[in-house]
């Protein structure tokens, strides 16, 4: 009996080593769609091509010209549930028209348990949920080809190919763009940050890709800060901020004149499950969600307490907020933990955003 005991207080150091070393040396491989097949399989490529940067539904520069894009940035935090084959993305990718680039984050694909913040990367979930999405853009493509006023006004590609997507744990960061569009994307690339378990295991942190757009370049940071709803708990988001965004790090490139670092670039774009809570009693503050009275919540938010003080995100800036807190909800309802009676051995969340 005392055999197989031993042998693990032997392995599990072993197995945490190698994936510390492992996490250190980083990967230079994303998964996107093969540019000239048709039927647009999944390969990996390197990802030592690379450069972008930041954000917005925005305007690219190339030279004199100037070209106009839709840019859609959106995260979930799914819960360590696998997709079931028929979810229907297209509510959640709904916008008034189509846009030209789709930059979407997951958090927690996976269960953070130790076996999978260890052991080696399970593709098969993040291939569900890039078949998910695949299926809910062309489906958006489908209801758009319908409205023949949109048929004529337009003869730009609809379709959309899948330019890069990574998978670290639970982190998962997927862009896709129109077919249209895919010859100016150029130099993709990845890096992946872990501020987890030991400060560098990938159960928190961060999958970074940037790429140029024309003459512009973007960075995309999906990330999952340290959770903890304790008074403090607010500075560990801060460090693993400070660390992702020193710890980030892309190629040069073959001319050496690419952006490396995330702030290099023209356009930056953090998004993720942050996990700052809303510095209110529990009671307060689901009253106020109750009232629906988001301005007192938000003076609470310690997000933007942080920002306010200095304390991380500076010289950022956080788009509008005109929504109810999301965090956290029992799975397939709009009821948050905590508000049903009679379970026993449950955490309670507050609401927060």
């Amino acid at each position: 009996m005392a055999g197989p005991n031993n042998q693990g207080e032997v392995m599990w150091p072993r197995l945490v080593a190698s994936k510390v070393l492992r996490k250190r040396l980083g990967s230079n491989n994303f998964v996107a769609d093969f540019p000239s097949n048709t039927e647009a399989s999944l390969l990996e490529i390197p990802s030592n091509l690379g450069q972008p940067s930041l954000i917005a539904d925005t305007i690219f520069n190339h030279h004199k010209h100037t070209h106009d894009y839709n840019l859609f940035v959106s995260t979930w935090n799914v819960g360590g549930i696998a997709p079931n084959e028929d979810l229907d993305l297209t509510d959640w990718l709904d916008t008034p028209n189509i846009c030209d680039i789709y930059v979407l984050g997951f958090q927690e694909i996976v269960p953070l348990r130790a076996s999978n913040v260890l052991g080696s990367e399970n593709s098969k979930i993040s291939m569900k949920w890039n078949s998910l999405v695949r299926k809910a853009l062309n489906k958006k493509i489908e209801c758009c080809r319908r409205d023949e006023r949109t048929v004529a006004s337009s003869s730009i590609p609809q379709d959309f190919r899948c330019i890069i997507s990574k998978q670290m744990v639970g982190i998962l960061i997927s862009v896709w763009v129109r077919s249209s569009l895919r010859p100016y994307i150029r130099h993709p690339s990845v890096s992946c940050v872990g501020c987890g378990i030991m400060g560098c295991l990938g159960n928190k942190g961060s999958v970074s890709v940037r790429f140029q757009v024309h003459e512009t370049s973007f960075c995309f940071v999906c990330s999952h800060l340290a959770s903890g709803g304790r008074e403090g708990d607010e500075k560990y988001r801060n460090s693993d901020v400070a660390e992702i965004l020193s710890r980030t790090s892309f190629p040069k490139g073959p001319s050496l004149d690419l952006p490396r670092k995330i702030l290099d670039h023209d356009h930056v774009i953090l998004f993720g499950d942050l996990n700052y809570r809303i510095s209110l009693p529990e009671e307060t503050t689901r009253l106020l969600v109750d009232k629906k009275e988001w301005d007192p919540l938000l003076e609470n938010d310690q997000l933007k307490m942080e920002l306010m003080n200095g304390q991380a995100f500076e010289g950022w800036h956080e788009g509008i907020i005109k929504f109810p807190p999301t965090y956290k909800y029992y799975p397939n309802s709009n009821v948050y933990f905590g508000c049903i009676q009679g379970k026993k051995g449950e955490k309670w969340r507050a609401p927060a955003w």
